[in-house]
C-alpha cells in the first residue's frame, strides 16, 4: 500500500502541465485522513513535543500561523510551481495584493534609493509608492514600459533597485517586452518585478523570461469568484539584493528577505482565505480560456460600435503590444479597456446602464464587471502623470454568455 503524499514540494509535477500542477501540487492526499483536499487548518497555534520541538510530518515544523500554516504552505507551494514549474522560486501568500507590494518594497528598499514605475500603473500601487514609500525616502520615476529606451533613461545606476512593470497595464492594457526589460535592468545591478495579476500565470509566465519577481492579487484571477481578498510574491531563486546585504541581520537572498518581512509584518492570508484561493487555481486554466473566448466576441462588436472611439485589447493587431503580447503570452486575457464618444459623461453613462455587467471595482471573477477607472480604481492618480482618461471604461469580462454580454454593452451603449 503507497503512504500518503505529504504536502511538501513540487519536484514530481515538474514535468506536468499547467492544469496538472495546479491542482496537484500542494494538494497531495492528507496524511492523516486520506482527504484529497487540503484541509483548512483553522488554529493559530501548534503542540510542541518538548520547548523549541516542533512537530515534524506536513513536510516542515509549525509554531505559530502567523509564521506558517499548513493550509497557506499549500497555497504557496502551488503558485510557486505555476510560475515556475521547474521549481526554481518560492512562493509567499499576503492578505491582499498591496500588502504583498508593501512587504517585497520594505525587504529590498532603504531611504536613498529609486524605483522605476508604469507611467500607467494600477492606482493603488502609485498610491502605495508615492505616498507611502516617497515620504519614507524611496523616489520614483514613471516611464512608459512599452518602450525599452525610455525605461533605461529612467534608471540611474547605482540608485535604481527595482523597475517594476505591470504587464498588461490596468487600465490601458500596454504590454512590456519582458525579456528586453530584463535585460536593461540587469545590466543596471537591479530587479525586475512583474506584477502579473492581468495574465495570470496560466497565461505568462514572467519568471522564464528573465524577471526575478512576480507579484499577484490573487483576489483577481487567481481566486477567481470574487470571495476572496489575498496577494502573493513568487520570487526566483537567482534574485539577489546584494545592497541589502547584512540589513537586519538578513544576507542577499530575495526570497529570505520576503520570507522575514512576511514573518515580521505579519500581513498573512488565514488558513481560509489560503484554501480559497488555492481552489480557485485548479480550476484557473479553463476559466481563462472562457474569459478570453468571451473577451475577443465583445471586443469584435465594440470594434464596430459607432459610440467607441478606441478599443484597448493586446490582440488587435493595431495595439502597440500586439507583438510582444503575442510572443510571451498564451492568449490576450478577459480585460479589455475602451473610449467613448462624448467623454466623461457618455463613460458615466455606459456604467450606469449596464445591467448584466456589474458597477463595480475589482475584476477577474466570474462575473462580467464595469467601472470607470478615473473616478474609481484609478481615482488616486487624478492630477499625476499616471492619470487616466475620462472617457475610459474598463471592463472585466466574466464567464457568462457572450452574447448577453454583447447585448448588455450594446444596450448601454445605444
Amino acid at each position: 500500500m503507497n503512504e500518503p503524499n505529504q504536502i511538501s514540494g513540487n519536484s514530481r509535477w515538474s514535468q506536468a502541465g499547467f492544469s496538472t500542477r495546479a491542482i496537484h501540487v500542494g494538494s497531495e492526499a492528507d496524511p492523516a485522513t486520506g482527504a484529497v483536499v487540503t484541509p483548512i487548518y483553522q488554529t493559530s497555534t501548534y503542540a510542541q513535543d518538548g520547548v523549541g520541538g516542533l512537530r515534524q510530518g506536513l513536510g516542515t515544523g509549525y509554531e505559530y500561523s502567523r509564521s506558517g500554516n499548513p493550509t497557506r504552505t499549500a497555497l504557496e507551494e502551488c503558485l510557486a510551481a505555476l510560475e515556475a514549474p521547474d521549481g526554481s522560486a518560492q512562493g509567499f501568500a499576503f492578505a491582499s495584493g498591496l500588502a504583498a507590494e508593501d512587504a517585497l518594497l520594505r525587504s529590498l528598499l532603504r531611504p536613498g534609493d529609486h524605483i522605476v514605475i508604469p507611467d500607467d500603473a494600477y492606482g493603488g500601487t502609485y498610491r502605495l509608492v508615492s505616498r507611502v514609500a516617497e515620504p519614507w525616502g524611496v523616489r520614483h520615476t514613471p516611464a512608459s514600459i512599452v518602450d525599452v529606451e525610455e525605461v533605461r533613461a529612467a534608471i540611474e545606476p547605482g540608485r535604481t533597485r527595482l523597475v517594476w512593470i505591470e504587464t498588461p497595464t490596468n487600465p490601458l492594457l500596454s504590454v512590456a517586452d519582458i525579456a528586453a526589460l530584463a535585460e536593461v535592468t540587469h545590466e543596471a545591478g537591479a530587479l525586475l518585478v512583474v506584477d502579473n495579476t492581468f495574465a495570470t500565470p496560466y497565461l505568462q509566465q514572467p519568471l522564464s523570461l528573465g524577471a526575478d519577481i512576480v507579484v499577484h492579487s490573487t483576489t483577481k484571477y487567481c481566486g477567481g469568484h470574487s470571495d476572496v481578498v489575498g496577494g502573493a510574491v513568487v520570487v526566483s531563486d537567482r534574485a539577489s539584493a546584494p545592497w541589502m546585504a547584512g540589513v537586519a541581520g538578513l544576507g542577499e537572498s530575495v526570497s529570505e528577505r520576503v520570507g522575514f518581512h512576511q514573518n515580521s509584518m505579519g500581513a498573512v492570508p488565514g488558513p481560509f482565505d489560503s484554501w480559497l484561493v488555492q481552489r480557485g487555481l485548479k480550476t484557473l486554466a479553463v476559466r481563462m480560456e472562457r474569459h478570453c473566448d468571451n473577451a475577443e466576441k465583445v471586443v469584435e462588436m465594440l470594434r464596430q460600435h459607432p459610440k467607441i472611439t478606441r478599443v484597448l485589447y493586446p490582440a488587435l493587431d493595431d495595439h502597440p503590444g500586439h507583438k510582444a503580447a503575442a510572443e510571451q503570452m498564451r492568449r490576450f486575457g478577459g480585460m479589455i479597456s475602451f473610449q467613448v464618444a462624448g467623454g466623461r459623461e457618455a463613460a458615466l453613462e455606459v456604467c450606469r446602464k449596464a445591467r448584466v455587467f456589474t458597477l463595480a471595482e475589482s475584476l477577474g471573477g466570474v462575473e462580467s464587471l464595469i467601472e470607470h477607472p478615473g473616478q474609481m480604481t484609478h481615482a488616486s492618480v487624478a492630477g499625476s502623470a499616471l492619470e487616466v482618461p475620462d472617457d475610459l471604461v474598463r471592463i472585466s469580462v466574466g464567464l457568462e454568455d457572450a452574447s448577453d454580454l454583447i447585448a448588455d454593452l450594446e444596450q448601454a451603449l445605444g
